[in-house]
């Protein structure tokens, strides 16, 4: 009984002095409580009580944002006369992108880096610390994008939302790098996990897309944060804002062939897909317009897109529901296309219409000044794919067509090749339909996208840039490790230099009087001329005769030489093809700045290696 009640004194008094170190006087309530438990729980528990908080709090975040964007959706479709449908698809699309670029401009002051690159860059670079400003910045900007027509989907906002939570719940508790990308990632778990009622879909999105690169050992606060995520979604969304397909048919080995074939179809469309996606932001960031000029163009086309194609308006599952539903008259008659004898042809080109312009409606979205992700509409068009496979089917000739599968099975193969992320798009199809005997099937499509689409990009090309530029984790663990180091900070900025005119006496006194075995040759303005090493310079300390050898005479070329922009890998490799262990480094006009060791990044390299794999 003593050692127990001693235990609990010497963890009060832990307690007490934390309070004092971080000034917890003016935490709140139930930080302290959390504050209390973190001293007094072990470090696994602590952890599964932060994968229920943070998975609550992310879940909660994506309820409320799908739920908020399904009224706005559902009123505009489903209450109003075509005619007036007409007006508001001229209007809010338009003003959903204005006013979102507005909010970042005025509120956000400008900050509105987006989409789940911008989460991968700050767990390589920021060290998972993300903005505060994030835990709802992400919800108004594609609350007003999407909740007005944007043809973007809500989830990788909710995904950033759920991130930010968690990050900023790890800053809280002072929780370590690895604790805190943890549960970042389990925030973006549980807001996936909310937005789908798709638990293990969020924990497969974590896997494959945010902790890409990440050593992890400990996922059980994972599990947990999904787990309350997607209860949060069954309890609270209604029954037709969730992401729920419930007429299939079963599987059969027979129709085998059908998918085969969707899976190159998806593949190609994918890649379609992500090659429009990059002209238009290339397009977007060329135009010589202020940022809110660029949101009232890429409005006015979202607008025109939209009132010619009402499918586009939004995230557009209501429409891949209306397919497996056998309702797509329905989808017909709400656009101009009513004013045409509706026959299989008719269906057949306005889909392809849909189809082809839906990445042009997407890109416009999002790179003209909107919020959103490519989740919902990768899945939108995946699903109109597989719907216009089977109606080409069918007027081929073939008449046992498994149409609903197809679809299903087409949503899941063209976010598999957009997203890179198979596994995902496979639980993600699975959960939502109940249809885990469709396992075969999905792998098929989704993994035949997935691999062309690997085949004309290793890296999605969403990240590919930031990958390029070794800002964001890959799958290759030791260059995450040697692009988390920072070049900078392996300079040796004292280094020794001598004038090119100067005796070469003053040379040796550098050499008696230092502890450097490589000296820097430079001019008056500190311009690099030339290099000597220890061995270069031993003939002549050892001689009792006059030298009348001068130091340029001696001096050799660096057989290269180093910028401070240089990434420490390239510094690697430059060192590899070299043969040598000590470089100069010098400034875009080659004034010399210092000497860099391959040893001195080495031991870094090595001690970074040790901190992750403890």
């Amino acid at each position: 009984m003593k050692i127990h009640n001693k235990r609990k004194y010497l963890s009060f008094l832990k307690f007490k002095r934390d309070f004092q170190k971080y000034g917890l006087e003016k935490a709140r309530s139930y930080e302290l409580i959390l504050h209390w438990l973190n001293n007094r729980l072990s470090r696994n528990q602590f952890l599964v009580l932060s994968g229920i908080i943070v998975g609550c709090s992310a879940g909660l975040a994506g309820v409320i944002l799908k739920t908020l964007v399904h009224n706005i959706h559902h009123f505009i479709t489903t209450k109003v006369h075509f005619e007036y449908q007409i007006l508001f698809y001229v209007i809010f699309p338009f003003l959903g992108i204005v006013l979102t670029a507005s909010i970042v401009l005025t509120i956000f002051k400008g900050q509105d880096r987006k989409g789940i690159g911008a989460i991968l860059y700050e767990i390589a670079q920021n060290s998972s610390i993300v903005s505060s400003v994030k835990m709802y910045s992400q919800i108004v900007q594609s609350a007003v994008t999407v909740g007005l027509g944007g043809s973007a989907g809500l989830e990788s906002p909710i995904a950033v939302t759920g991130a930010a939570i968690g990050s900023n719940y790890a800053q809280t508790y002072r929780l370590s790098y690895k604790e805190r990308t943890l549960l970042l990632a389990a925030g973006a778990t549980a807001g996936i996990a909310s937005a789908f009622n798709a638990p293990i879909a969020g924990i497969m999105f974590a896997f494959e897309i945010l902790l890409t690169g990440v050593v992890f050992t400990d996922f059980i606060p994972l599990v947990v944060a999904a787990v309350c995520g997607s209860l949060l979604s069954r309890i609270l969304l209604q029954e037709d804002v969730l992401f729920r397909f419930y007429t299939r048919e079963a599987f059969n080995y027979k129709n085998v062939p059908y998918y085969l074939i969707l899976g190159i179809v998806t593949g190609l469309y994918a890649r379609y897909f992500v090659i429009i996606s990059q002209k238009v932001e290339h397009f977007m960031k060329g135009l010589n317009l202020s940022r809110l000029r660029k949101a009232m163009f890429g409005g006015a086309v979202l607008s025109l897109l939209c009132v010619l194609f009402p499918p586009l308006f939004g995230e557009g599952y209501d429409t891949v529901k209306a397919f497996t539903n056998g309702d797509t008259h329905q989808i017909i008659e709400n656009s101009f296309f009513r004013y045409f004898e509706i026959k299989d042809w008719t269906i057949i080109i306005f889909l392809i219409l849909v189809l082809l312009l839906k990445a042009f409606a997407t890109s416009f979205t999002i790179f003209s000044g909107g919020n959103g992700g490519n989740f919902a509409p990768s899945l939108f068009a995946g699903g109109t794919v597989g719907y216009l496979f089977a109606i080409v089917c069918q007027q081929i000739g073939f008449t046992e067509v498994p149409v609903t599968n197809l679809v299903l099975v087409g949503m899941a193969g063209a976010m598999s090749g957009v997203m890179y992320a198979p596994l995902t798009a496979i639980f993600l199809i699975a959960e939502s339909s109940f249809g885990y005997d469709l396992f075969i099937p999905l792998m098929i499509v989704s993994i035949m996208s997935y691999l062309i689409a690997k085949w004309f990009s290793p890296i999605s090309p969403e990240l590919k840039s930031l990958a390029d530029q070794g800002k964001i984790f890959t799958n290759e663990h030791d260059k995450n490790l040697l692009f988390s180091l920072k070049t900078e900070d392996f300079i040796d900025r004292y280094s020794q230099a001598v004038h090119e005119n100067a005796p070469i006496t003053e040379l040796f006194e550098l050499v008696k009087n230092g502890n450097k075995n490589i000296f820097a040759i430079i001019d008056e303005n500190k311009i690099l001329r030339g290099i000597l090493t220890l061995d270069d310079i031993r003939p002549y300390l050892f001689t009792n005769e006059k030298i009348s050898t001068t130091i340029i005479q001696i001096m050799k070329a660096p057989p290269a030489v180093i910028h401070p922009e240089n990434k420490p890998l390239e510094i690697l490799q430059t060192f590899d093809d070299t043969g040598v262990w000590n470089l100069p480094v010098v400034n875009d006009n080659n004034e010399f700045i210092g000497f860099i060791s391959k040893s001195t990044i080495l031991m870094s390299y090595r001690q970074l290696l040790k901190e992750y794999s403890d």
